[in-house]
């Protein structure tokens, strides 16, 4: 079926702003985006779908969520993020625990975000692999967009609390570092012999290291302080891989360092409180500071640790303090897209692209204004009555 929305404001997702758009849908791709259609005779042969009055954007992406694995509503049972029987657990997969029916992929389709990066928790040193994924389907494998898209760490706090309760290493910074060196360089070793010809035993927390030392997929590293953040970057340099810093909670204390490194980064849940040491210097001036220093940046939930629903409000938010809603919307649509490696399907409504859509009763920056509709591959998964 081919549809036809029409009529809207339509905000592109790369800075563009297209007055009385038409978006031309079709087989769950976007066939057209204009201001007058070619041939008006496709309202005749398509269903359509009247904007006017209304805003139009790209279904919004959260590049940093642990939907699905870390469920709402059922307590312990649903915790199915953090495996803390090891400090290093490069071999577990998000995608083997992810549930789709968790409340919150409902309140993420309500709230126009269609697709977002589930990961493992901070608690290990080195957490496991993650995945990007639509926020509809009955399974997760109909939902994948990227698998692997990454490999997850973790500085600073976290692993520190976690292992130090236990008396097991790393009860320090410097323990962290080690434990991670160790385990990249045993990766090293284990890709040498692989690529030497040597016969070795299958070992697949070396596979998966394995992957982000050939670049297949990036490290996507927690970090909030300034010193972790500088921590990874010096790691980076040692061993050659490709990586994104993940929260970067006081990266407007090193914004020129973070440019000068040319990584992505990802900011947030800004909205979140104070709860640790690490939060202290929390605030909205580090998108600022990380603008200024042309850093490329998305805007985060951590959902649950601020629900899925408060992604726009959180973009809301940023422009209340200073940020260009060109750019706020470019944090959770075109530039988070690029991100997680998937430009090329999501972050604009452009043609070729997934018919990712969402229709608002108005401008999107307005708090007052809802999500009346979000479509997936050209189909809707929400309507509000």
């Amino acid at each position: 079926m081919m549809i036809v929305i029409h009529g809207g404001t339509l905000l592109v997702g790369n800075g563009q702003k297209i007055e009385n758009a038409s978006i031309v849908i079709e087989d769950g791709k976007i066939k057209g985006v204009t201001t007058k259609l070619q041939d008006p005779s496709l309202f005749d042969h398509a269903e359509t779908i009247d904007a006017s009055g209304k805003f139009i954007t790209p279904g919004l992406i959260d590049v940093h969520t642990h939907l699905g694995i870390h469920e709402e509503g059922i307590g312990k049972e649903g915790h199915d993020f953090n495996e803390i029987s090891s400090p290093a657990t490069p071999h577990v997969r998000a995608i083997d625990g992810i549930n789709p029916r968790d409340k919150g992929f409902d309140d993420a389709r309500r709230a126009g975000v269609t697709t977002v990066q589930v990961m493992p928790g901070s608690a290990n040193v080195i957490g496991g692999e993650m995945v990007v994924i639509k926020t509809a389907g009955q399974t997760v494998d109909e939902m994948v967009v990227r698998n692997p898209s990454g490999m997850k760490a973790a500085f600073g706090e976290n692993p520190k609390r976690v292992y130090g309760d236990k008396g097991k290493l790393p009860t320090t910074r410097m323990g962290i570092a080690a434990l991670f060196r160790e385990q990249f360089i045993q990766a090293q070793t284990y890709l040498q012999k692989i690529e030497s010809g040597k016969e070795v035993d299958r070992d697949l927390k070396m596979e998966n290291l394995a992957k982000v030392l050939k670049k297949e997929i990036p490290l996507r590293v927690h970090a909030h302080r300034a010193d972790d953040i500088m921590t990874v970057i010096r790691l980076a340099k040692e061993f050659g891989f490709d990586y994104t810093i993940e929260h970067c909670t006081e990266g407007h204390h090193i914004a020129n360092y973070i440019a000068e490194s040319k990584i992505r980064v990802s900011v947030g849940p800004t909205m979140s409180t104070r709860s640790k040491v690490e939060l202290a210097d929390k605030s909205w001036h580090t998108l600022l500071a990380l603008r200024d220093a042309g850093v490329s940046f998305s805007i985060t939930t951590d959902h649950p640790v601020v629900g899925i629903e408060h992604l726009m409000t959180s973009a809301i938010l940023a422009v209340k303090h200073g940020l260009e809603e060109s750019l706020a919307l470019q944090a959770i649509t075109l530039n988070a897209a690029k991100h997680l490696g998937i430009e090329d399907r999501v972050g604009s409504v452009e043609v070729g692209k997934d018919a990712d859509i969402v229709i608002w009763s108005g401008d999107p920056f307005d708090l007052r204004q809802n999500v009346e509709m979000t479509m997936i591959n050209g189909r809707i998964v929400f309507q509000k009555d």
